[in-house]
């Protein structure tokens, strides 16, 4: 009978956060009043002040947007009697605004912000033409930004092209503008027709790492699957230097790996469309799958992945939304080279992590299968990695369980159990322990068929506490719901009592013991299983020792042995209470509901009314 302890907020720290609000909401209303100002000056220094306000600050940003900010800034962005730096401020405060959450930029589009800043790039003045390309790119890389608002007039391409000569900004930004809009060969043809090859090869060339990047970004969108792009590119020179050979110098390992990776796309598009040969003499370490360099690419990105998606879950649903990104892992589990198949199990382990994803992305590629397969045979570097992954796909909540199960994953997994590799012991046991919770009868037999009781008691005396306590783990799986008990039991019973009785008697910590005791209080609650304990004195006097422990987590455990024993109205729980009386139980009980500790007591005191019902 668990105690919950709800927390309830007191209705003083409600009006605090009220009256904090309040405060925040009023001084934001004071920047948009700013805005209606009669003074040209006095409306700038608000927009200066409001820029100032809402940077790096959500709330502010959603506050400011609530109480009608946007469209006040539009009609100062639009109008001509604006002065060119009050038209700027205003566009950098609206970019600003982007930059918070997707529901801001949901607000800017439902304002029509995108034709205003279009219209904005036409504007003699390159620093607000700057400003609303900067904030046209922040909302066109919202994933909630329809594409196709980039397309909706021709003129706005042939116009973005013709504006990439004027500053390295625009060039940075503009590129990433067509990089994040380019999706499918519609948008590829556009593009292609109004000059992008041309207009952005040399901006390969640029003196801004920045400008280079989305230049490449651009290549990589334009190429991937499209032959036409792709037999164009082959034949573009920039500096007397064939794209390609740019491509390849860009692979170079001195170069930033984001670099390495998308010159690497923009090749193997090419190389896909037939435009250029993988023995090309262009490209020197061709692309090939036996490619040393190819391999330590795809190594590092899979390395890169893993890391970025370790603890974090907003990240690792980015990752796994990239496009293609699930198909490009299930294939780096099959790669050749070793490195690059361990480095996309570890990927792959760090992405299950997620529940979600195990729920989703995880069920819907059949990930199991290709993890099954690196499983057979594999060196134990990657067994560790990928072992630790099936020990995620086999939690309760995972699609994928049952599929494991059906492939034959216990005696693989009991294989595991048996290795001289630490780390392969812990994770077949544990993966063991996920696949026995909440399982069904026969699953939990055919566990205990395929580990045998020589291997049990072999994992239980492990000198490893890791190995002993998902082994309890196990056993306390196993051992739950009372049908399954009594039939583990039956069959088991004796070697499992001989292997509490081992582990109770000997040198373990609070937690090994603590563990033991909870398997003894599961047997208890079986129907014919208890029978095992009240039948055996010797387990019965180390419950009555652990009782009067110090430490107040093996009571506790204890004390659910007793309960379960004594509980009134099964069958013998007469002549089961009147023999621990004897032993004197009851006197614990008393000397235990008087505990300081909140658990003991109550659990001390339910189980003496068993005695007075």
């Amino acid at each position: 009978h668990p105690c919950i302890l709800e927390c309830f907020p007191s209705p003083t720290s409600d009006l605090l956060k009220e009256n904090k609000s309040l405060e925040v909401t009023a001084s934001s209303r004071h920047y948009v009043d700013r805005l209606f100002d009669l003074d040209p000056q006095k409306v700038l220094q608000g927009v200066i002040d409001m820029k100032n306000a809402v940077i790096g600050n959500n709330k502010q940003k959603a506050n400011l947007i609530v109480l009608g900010a946007v469209p006040r800034l539009l009609y100062l962005l639009q109008q001509e009697s604006s002065s060119t730096e009050l038209r700027t401020e205003c566009a950098v405060v609206l970019g600003s605004l982007a930059m918070g959450t997707e529901n801001n930029v949901k607000s800017l589009l439902d304002c029509h912000i995108i034709p205003a800043l279009l219209q904005g790039l036409l504007s003699p003045d390159l620093k607000f033409i700057e400003a609303c390309l900067r904030c046209l790119r922040t909302i066109f890389i919202s994933p909630v930004t329809p594409e196709d608002l980039l397309y909706t007039d021709a003129t706005v391409i042939s116009h973005l092209m013709a504006l990439l000569s004027r500053s390295r900004y625009t060039q940075e930004y503009i590129c990433q503008i067509f990089s994040h809009c380019c999706k499918g060969p519609d948008h590829q043809t556009i593009l292609f027709n109004h000059g992008a090859v041309q207009n952005i090869a040399h901006l390969l060339v640029s003196t801004s790492y920045k400008v280079r990047m989305q230049a490449l970004k651009c290549f990589s969108v334009l190429a991937f699957e499209n032959p036409q792009v792709s037999m164009t590119l082959v034949n573009v020179s920039v500096d007397g230097e064939l794209l390609p050979q740019i491509f390849v110098k860009m692979l170079q390992r001195d170069k930033p790996i984001e670099m390495q990776l998308t010159s690497a796309k923009c090749l193997t598009s090419m190389c896909r469309a037939g435009a250029i040969r993988t023995d090309d003499s262009c490209i020197v370490l061709k692309l090939d799958h036996d490619l040393k360099h190819a391999h330590e690419l795809r190594q590092a990105a899979f390395k890169l992945y893993a890391s970025l998606g370790a603890n974090d879950e907003d990240i690792r649903k980015k990752i796994i939304e990239t496009e293609n990104m699930m198909d490009r892992i299930v294939n780096g589990l099959s790669e050749s080279s070793i490195k690059v198949r361990l480095a996309a199990v570890r990927c792959l382990h760090s992405l299950s992590r997620s529940v979600q994803q195990l729920r989703t992305s995880f069920q819907d590629h059949a990930v199991w299968k290709p993890l099954m397969k690196v499983l057979q045979n594999a060196p134990n570097e990657i067994l560790i990695v990928a072992s630790s992954t099936l020990c995620n796909l086999l939690l309760e909540f995972s699609p994928s369980k049952e599929p494991i199960l059906e492939s034959g994953a216990i005696e693989l997994l009991c294989s595991l159990t048996q290795s001289e590799n630490l780390a392969l012991r812990v994770n077949g046991i544990w993966a063991l322990m996920n696949m026995a919770f909440q399982a069904e009868q026969k699953i939990k037999s055919d566990i205990l068929r395929g580990l045998s009781t020589e291997q049990l008691f072999q994992l239980l005396s492990d000198s490893d506490v890791n190995v002993l306590m998902k082994t309890l783990g196990l056993l306390r799986n196993l051992l739950s719901t009372r049908p399954h008990i009594d039939h583990i039991m039956s069959t088991h019973g004796k070697q499992i009592m001989q292997a509490v009785t081992l582990i109770l008697e000997g040198e373990h910590n609070i937690e090994v013991k603590e563990q033991t005791l909870c398997i003894l209080a599961n047997i208890a609650d079986g129907t014919t299983a208890k029978e095992l304990i009240m039948t055996n004195d010797d387990i019965l006097q180390k419950i009555k020792y652990y009782m009067s422990h110090s430490n107040a987590k093996l009571q506790l455990a204890a004390m659910f042995c007793i309960s379960n024993l004594i509980w009134n109205g099964e069958e013998g729980s007469q002549e089961r209470q009147d023999k621990l009386r004897d032993m004197g139980i009851v006197d614990i009980l008393h000397k235990l509901s008087q505990s300081s500790d909140p658990n003991l007591c109550d659990k001390a005191k339910t189980a003496l009314q068993q005695y007075l019902a």
